[in-house]
């Protein structure tokens, strides 16, 4: 194999939108679909047919998104829809959040991976408590970039009066949250006013379009490339007569560079190696960073094997069992102490047991009820674990990846809560 440079890597931009029922997510959503010619002729006459049997008087892009005949049919979004879309400067993929507050924890699904968060509210309604909660959570979830869509201003003659009254209150609510970047655009999601294109109803309005700042607001940076992290997830041995004596790691670069030549950590057994090469599929790259998933040789024959950590001798995570996390519960059966599930933290998987609850947030206030024993189905609260196995864990405000968790019931194999550790 020959080295060659890693080139660009594809631009992609994952992003989720939350907000209260009825603030048009869907139609949005659909809008920006239909606008960058990301939908099929066919599905665009099916939407319209669904629209003209209903007695619409319009075309309901929401339905677009609101794949589940039970979505359809109450008009609401209940799971997470994930939406696929490009345009000749980046790629897209939406994941439709529930409004619902009894959908917190789909709506935590949705955005734990998200580059940018898009709340919209109602102008007519201004901001809800929903739009705070839905806030909060994207705060939580060290969301770098945040967009408040002001979105029905054609229901209120595009006043810029109303926009700025919800930009003041939103503005001030958001220096209570870490929102490291915030942006607040108004638009007609049903109109398409300020969506794909600049509109002429909003002459007031000196910033770009949506879809103009989602192709352009910078993400590379938000990933931690200081932080060398690359949980090994498979082993990869062919033997074959091509590749006989062939042995490389196989994951997902979770923080950091990695290239040929460095000097690096095995954890948690402590053993040291030197890569030898970086595989892209069938061709050696020049480095690895996040989030690509590649192959690393390493120079000895170590025993390295699934749930391992490989990263820098100098800058390596402490090994812990004792785990301080924001969990949200995800089932109905109350999260109490003394409990004991099955944890999952990049590709390590062991036990853990819940010591204690130190409180339940309110996300609405963020109030911190201290006197709180459990926490229910869609609540937040501060939770510590003892686990079974040291996990190779950084602070999630630090990284994303190796910050966060699933926990799971061990009867069942269900998934039972996500948590992001302090």
């Amino acid at each position: 194999m020959t080295a060659q440079p890693a080139g660009r890597a594809m631009d992609l931009l994952r992003f989720a939108t939350a907000g209260s029922v009825d603030d048009g997510k869907s139609t949005l959503i659909g809008r920006l679909l239909l606008d960058s010619k990301a939908i099929f002729a066919d599905q665009l006459e099916a939407v319209e047919s669904t629209s003209r049997s209903r007695g619409y008087d319009y075309t309901d892009l929401a339905l677009l998104t609101d794949g589940l005949r039970s979505e359809r049919e109450q008009g609401i979004t209940i799971d997470v829809a994930y939406r696929y879309f490009a345009t000749p400067n980046r790629k897209f993929i939406i994941a439709d959040t529930p409004g619902h507050v009894q959908y917190t924890r789909n709506m935590v699904t949705g955005a734990s991976t998200a580059d940018l968060g898009l709340v919209l509210v109602d102008a007519r309604q201004g901001l809800t408590e929903q739009s705070r909660r839905h806030a909060v959570i994207l705060s939580l979830l060290r969301v770098p970039h945040l967009v408040l869509a002001v979105n029905k201003m054609d229901l209120v003659d595009f006043d810029q009066a109303v926009y700025q009254r919800i930009h003041e209150e939103f503005t001030s609510f958001a220096t209570k949250l870490t929102i490291p970047d915030l942006t607040i655009i108004p638009i007609s999601a049903l109109q398409g006013d300020n969506v794909v294109t600049r509109s002429e109803h909003t002459p007031w309005y000196a910033g770009p379009s949506l879809l103009h700042h989602l192709e352009h607001v910078h993400v590379a940076s938000d990933r931690d490339l200081v932080d060398t992290r690359f949980p090994v997830q498979y082993v990869v041995r062919p033997k074959s007569d091509v590749h006989h004596d062939y042995r490389g790691y196989a994951g997902r670069v979770a923080g950091g560079v990695l290239k040929p030549g460095d000097d690096v950590l095995v954890l948690p057994s402590g053993f040291t190696s030197t890569i030898v090469a970086i595989d892209l599929f069938e061709t050696e790259i020049d480095e690895a960073f996040p989030p690509m998933s590649v192959t690393i040789r390493l120079a000895d024959d170590l025993d390295v094997s699934r749930g391992d950590m490989i990263c820098r001798q100098q800058n390596a995570p402490e090994p812990a069992q004792d785990i301080d996390a924001m969990v949200c519960w995800m089932t109905n059966a109350p999260l109490r102490a003394r409990q004991k599930l099955s944890i999952k933290h990049t590709t390590r998987t062991g036990r853990a047991m819940v010591k204690n609850i130190q409180y339940r947030l309110d996300v609405n206030t963020l109030h911190r009820d201290q006197e709180a024993h459990e926490l229910g189905l869609n609540e937040i609260g501060r939770v510590q674990l003892r686990t079974q196995v040291p996990l190779l864990a950084d602070p999630y405000s630090k990284n994303r990846t190796t910050g966060s968790f699933i926990l799971v019931d061990e009867a069942t194999g269900v998934t039972v809560g996500a948590g992001m550790i302090n």
